[in-house]
C-alpha cells in the first residue's frame, strides 16, 4: 500500500437524510485518524441530501460521492463494499455521530489482533434532538466468547453504524443478503461469527440516534421476522446442515418455513420469538404483526397480557383488530 492509498474506507448510504446528515459527515471528517476515503452513496434521495453531499465533497477531497436512483439499503451497502479501496471498512449512518477517536481506536485493535475480523463499540444513545435516550438492553458483548453467548441469549450483538471490519472477510461470506432486508446486519454478523472473531470496544465511541422515522421503527415486524429466520439459519450452519436461506432473494411467508427448512416447527418457532415483541408496537399491530400475533395465540402461545393488547388496539384507533384479537383469545380459551 502506498502513502496515497487509504487505510480505511468509510461506507455511508443515505436516503432522504438531510435532517441529520451534516453533523454525521462532520463527525467523520473530524476523526483523529485521517487516512481514509469517505464513500457517501445517495440512494435516490428527493430532499436536500445530494446538495449537502456535494457541498462537503467540495470542501474535503477524501469524500467520494456516489449518486444514483433508489435501489434500497442492501444494494447500496454491497455497492459501497465493491467500491471500497481500503482493506478495512468503517460503517457509518447518516443520522449518527462519531466521537473523534473512534477510527483510531478500532484500527489499532484490528492491527494488534489479526484474528479479529469485526470490531464495534458501545454507544451513547440519543434522541432526535441530541438528548439522552433511555435503553434497557445491555451493552454489546466485548469478547468473542461473550458474543457467541449473546447469540444464544438473543441479546444485542453489534451496533451496525459503529463497526469496522475487514473487507475481504465480508466479501468472502457473500456480503449483505437481500433476503434479510431490515436485518441484513444481524444476518451478516451471524455468518461472520463462524469464520472470524468479533469484539466490541467497551467505550461509547458513537452517538446512536433514535427517532420515529428511522428504518427500525417503520419496519419493526419485517425486521423481527427476518432476525428470527437468520437465527434459525445460524443454528443450521452450526449443526453442520446446509443453510436453506443461502440462495434466497426474499424470505418466504412464515407458513412456508417448515417446508424451507425441511422439518416441522420452524414457523411456530419464528412466531414464538417474534410475537412477544409486537405487543406494544403500534406499527406492528397495524401491519402484518397483527396476523403473526393471532397465529401465535392459535399455536398455543402464552396469553398473559393479551387482553390488555385488545385495549391498546382500541386506543390505537383499530377497533376491528381489537375485536378480532378478542375473538381469537375467546376461541382459544374455549378450545383449551
Amino acid at each position: 500500500m502506498t502513502d496515497s492509498e487509504p487505510i480505511i474506507s468509510v461506507a455511508m448510504s443515505v436516503y432522504n437524510g438531510e435532517r441529520f446528515l451534516a453533523p454525521a459527515i462532520e463527525s467523520v471528517l473530524a476523526q483523529t485518524l485521517g487516512n481514509f476515503e469517505f464513500l457517501i452513496l445517495d440512494d435516490g434521495s428527493h430532499d436536500g441530501t445530494r446538495a449537502i453531499i456535494e457541498h462537503y465533497a467540495m470542501l474535503d477531497s477524501r469524500i467520494r460521492p456516489i449518486m444514483r436512483e433508489n435501489r434500497g439499503l442492501v444494494a447500496s451497502l454491497n455497492e459501497l463494499l465493491a467500491n471500497a479501496r481500503a482493506p478495512l471498512v468503517a460503517r457509518m449512518d447518516a443520522d449518527d455521530i462519531c466521537l473523534p477517536e473512534r477510527f483510531a481506536r478500532q484500527h489499532a485493535l484490528l492491527l494488534a489482533h489479526e484474528d479479529i475480523g469485526v470490531v464495534g463499540t458501545w454507544t451513547d444513545d440519543i434522541d432526535e434532538n441530541g438528548g439522552p435516550y433511555r435503553v434497557t438492553a445491555p451493552d454489546h458483548p466485548v469478547s468473542h466468547e461473550q458474543f457467541l453467548q449473546a447469540i444464544e441469549d438473543a441479546l444485542p450483538l453489534l451496533c451496525h453504524p459503529a463497526v469496522m471490519f475487514r473487507r475481504d472477510l465480508v466479501l468472502g461470506v457473500g456480503g449483505y443478503r437481500a433476503a434479510f432486508r431490515h436485518c441484513e446486519d444481524l444476518d451478516l454478523w451471524l455468518r461472520l461469527a463462524t469464520v472470524t472473531r468479533i469484539a466490541n470496544i467497551p467505550d461509547r465511541l458513537l452517538r446512536y440516534r433514535h427517532y420515529g422515522e428511522q428504518v427500525s421503527s417503520r419496519h419493526a415486524t419485517l425486521q423481527q421476522v427476518g432476525a428470527a429466520v437468520a437465527r434459525l439459519a445460524y443454528a443450521e450452519r452450526r449443526a453442520g446442515r446446509p443453510d436453506p436461506t443461502a440462495a434466497l432473494e426474499a424470505l418466504p411467508p412464515i407458513d412456508q418455513l417448515d417446508a424451507l427448512f425441511g422439518r416441522e416447527g420452524m414457523a411456530r418457532a419464528v412466531r414464538a420469538r417474534v410475537a412477544p415483541g409486537l405487543l406494544y408496537s403500534k406499527a406492528a399491530l397495524r401491519d402484518d404483526g397483527f396476523d403473526i400475533l393471532c397465529a401465535y395465540i392459535r399455536d398455543g402461545g402464552p396469553r398473559d397480557g393479551l387482553w390488555r393488547t385488545v385495549g391498546r388496539l382500541f386506543l390505537f384507533g383499530e377497533p376491528t383488530r381489537a375485536l378480532r384479537l378478542a375473538a381469537t383469545l375467546a376461541a382459544t380459551r374455549i378450545a383449551n
